[in-house]
């Protein structure tokens, strides 16, 4: 007997005489296309068988985070400082940060463990999720989008997704493995955070968020009928899932009255889109211009920006004549005139980011700058993409309140894993947070001011 949603189980041979759930099933009637989360109920009977000061506080400034990766990654030879700790001696590209010494600690030796694959690995850089270029790879919660739904609904985003020259890749993964498409484009996110809508646009947006609360009202009461007809630990995923939802409902409670507050008003003009990927630079400095905006205003406390290299192509540089695409000039080959176009790229991004760095310092706020507030990850899941190796991937870490000015070198054989700098930075976002993906605990010789 065939159950009555239509899906066909095989028979013979099985003996098991209770038929899988769908993970549609009990969703019939709601005219809701949401997915359960994976039960045992839903294997076949022989298959479940085997297997077996405080930054959060009313009133109190924010904390924020900002991950950026450059999925080309850049020269090591020329990244990595001589020396160690804080007498260690700059690379060409640190010598270009100088003037932010102080602000930013500089790590070598250090990966995500088992993540490997080359280029595919960019989408794991916030992740963490092993393996993502094997058949069976799915990622997982990434760390902007941990923050976002522990601390996102104090502001207006929760988090922003952010991207140059590419709408299919992002830094942002849901804890289903479900990847946030990012936004390109500079007009539109300024448009969201500082732009009101006209009063009839305003309330189409509140009526959105009610139906989206009337539909989760319907998917927990479904929810609740399923409970009884599932075992043990499949209860407990559902009581999971069924928080989940909930937490969901409060957060889009919250944007109802959010729709209602007027957006904050800034002086800066919007910006203007650059068309041209081969305008690569200028796009970088606009979404770094969008994303201190958007800290400046505390519109959100979370943002990630993947600035894809690899599909540029032939970048336009101030006074300098490249002959080859972004992503052929990685591909070296030990040729020094690549090398050389290369070493022009990294230095542009060192001269970008501390372009970054300079106007996060601009900004006061009480005796401290918003540099002071926000934690910069600069990095790339490359540390060698001449040979698509992972591994003693080049990492800046900027603000937030730690003690800067060092260079912390771990093994650069045996890697040390960079998840540990993550759960620091959970931490100092005031979160309660012990571990995250890999960790084996919080960041060696990383301390705050």
């Amino acid at each position: 007997m065939n159950p009555p949603n239509g899906i066909r189980f095989p028979s013979a041979p099985y003996l098991a005489t209770r038929q899988p759930v769908s993970r549609r099933r009990f969703l019939q009637g709601t005219g809701v296309a949401l997915a359960l989360p994976w039960l045992e109920a839903m294997l076949p009977r022989f298959a479940r068988a085997a297997q077996s000061d405080s930054p959060l506080a009313p009133g109190a400034r924010p904390r924020r985070l900002f991950g950026i990766c450059n999925n080309l990654g850049l020269l090591g030879d020329q990244f990595f400082p001589s020396g160690s700790g804080r007498n260690y001696t700059p690379s060409p590209y640190l010598a270009l940060l100088q003037d932010h010494r102080d602000d930013f600690t500089v790590f070598s030796g250090v990966s995500h463990p088992n993540v490997d694959g080359g280029h595919p690995a960019d989408i794991c850089f916030l992740s963490a999720a092993p393996h993502p270029s094997s058949s069976s790879f799915r990622n997982t919660l990434s760390l902007d989008q941990l923050i976002a739904e522990k601390i996102g609904i104090q502001t207006r985003f929760p988090s922003l997704t952010l991207s140059v020259n590419t709408r299919s890749r992002s830094l942002s993964c849901t804890s289903m493995g479900v990847g946030i498409p990012p936004e390109d484009k500079p007009s539109v996110v300024f448009k969201q955070l500082f732009l009101q809508g006209n009063p009839a646009e305003v309330q189409t947006q509140i009526r959105k968020l009610e139906t989206g609360e009337s539909i989760l009202d319907a998917v927990a009461s479904q929810l609740k009928e399923l409970e009884g007809e599932v075992g043990g630990r499949d209860r407990d995923r559902l009581d999971q899932y069924f928080t989940s939802v909930r937490d969901l409902e409060h957060r889009l409670q919250v944007s109802r009255g959010w729709e209602h507050k007027p957006k904050p008003a800034v002086k800066a003009a919007p910006p203007v889109d650059v068309a041209n990927p081969a305008q690569y630079f200028e796009k970088v400095k606009l979404m770094y211009d969008v994303a201190r905006l958007a800290f400046e205003t505390d519109s959100t406390r979370s943002i990630a920006l993947m600035i894809d290299s690899v599909s540029s192509p032939v970048v336009d540089l101030p006074n300098i004549a490249l002959s080859d695409g972004y992503h052929n000039l990685s591909h070296h080959g030990k040729s020094e005139e690549k090398r050389r176009q290369l070493k022009e790229l990294d230095a542009q991004h060192m001269r970008v980011l501390a372009g970054l760095y300079q106007g996060l310092k601009n900004v006061r706020e009480g005796e401290e700058s918003l540099l002071d507030r926000t934690m910069v990850l600069y990095g790339s899941n490359l540390g060698d993409a001449n040979q698509h190796m992972c591994v003693n991937m080049p990492v800046l870490l900027a603000g937030g309140g730690f003690k800067h000015g060092q260079h912390l070198a771990f093994d650069t054989t045996h890697n040390y894993p960079l998840t540990n700098l993550y759960v620091s930075l959970l931490q100092r976002l005031g979160l309660n947070q012990d571990r995250f993906a890999s960790s084996t605990g919080t960041m060696k010789g990383l301390e705050q001011t």
